[in-house]
């Protein structure tokens, strides 16, 4: 069966398959229903881009079969935010478990240098079900041996230049780049994102943009 991946703003990702629905940093960027019908989120990190304690809290209140895996500090935020701590599980790296159906295999441990000046903070990236490789703020590369069919490839961050998301792309070398980490950005920088890393990178992989209601299946 095929898993279905759409983008709901910035980072954050619903991937759908067998009737089950898992979704990827939905932060607050992205619409709280996104997570309508979901069994499953994972958060890779703690900034707001990423997770939103209180919104998420309300999603499993009103959810009693939703679980939630994210770095244990996002936990302890949820469970003060008086998120139900039964559904909730830390996560490190090396970590494998399942999720909605889905198979994930927690890969990283450090969100990417933002200045010397800030503290770097857990970061987890997400394999899932050994083809989609979510990296959330971080170019953590896939575990040796693997072939990523997608790459949700950052674009645009406080802690990242475009030349660093284009070697990133030729590092990991996915069947699929999509997008992502993008809403800092304006229409014209999009399209500058759009045509740049598909020339630097010389086509090792296809480069597609999901826009609203559009969907990619693996």
């Amino acid at each position: 069966m095929s898993t279905t991946i759409s983008k709901h703003g910035h980072a954050c990702i619903r991937l759908e398959k067998d009737g089950q629905v898992l979704v990827l940093d939905p932060g607050v960027f992205s619409d709280p229903a996104t997570l309508d019908g979901a069994g499953a989120v994972l958060i890779t990190h703690e900034h707001v881009d990423h997770v939103v304690p209180d919104r998420l809290t309300a999603a499993l209140a009103a959810a009693p079969d939703l679980q939630v895996w994210a770095p244990g500090v996002v936990v302890d935020q949820l469970v003060a935010a008086g998120a139900p701590a039964d559904r909730l599980h830390a996560v490190t790296e090396g970590d494998t478990f399942t999720a909605a159906g889905f198979e994930v295999q927690v890969v990283g441990h450090d969100h990417a240098v933002i200045h010397p000046s800030i503290p770097v903070v857990a970061n987890a990236a997400y394999l899932v079900d050994g083809v989609v490789l979510h990296p959330g703020d971080s170019f953590t590369p896939p575990p040796a041996g693997v072939h990523v069919e997608v790459l949700l490839l950052p674009v645009s961050a406080p802690w990242m230049k475009l030349s660093e998301a284009a070697d990133y792309l030729q590092a990991v070398a996915p069947r699929v780049a999509v997008p992502i980490h993008d809403a800092i950005l304006s229409d014209a920088g999009l399209g500058l994102v759009d045509r740049v890393i598909p020339q630097v990178t010389g086509g090792v992989a296809e480069y597609r943009r999901l826009g609203a209601g559009e969907t990619l299946s693996v």
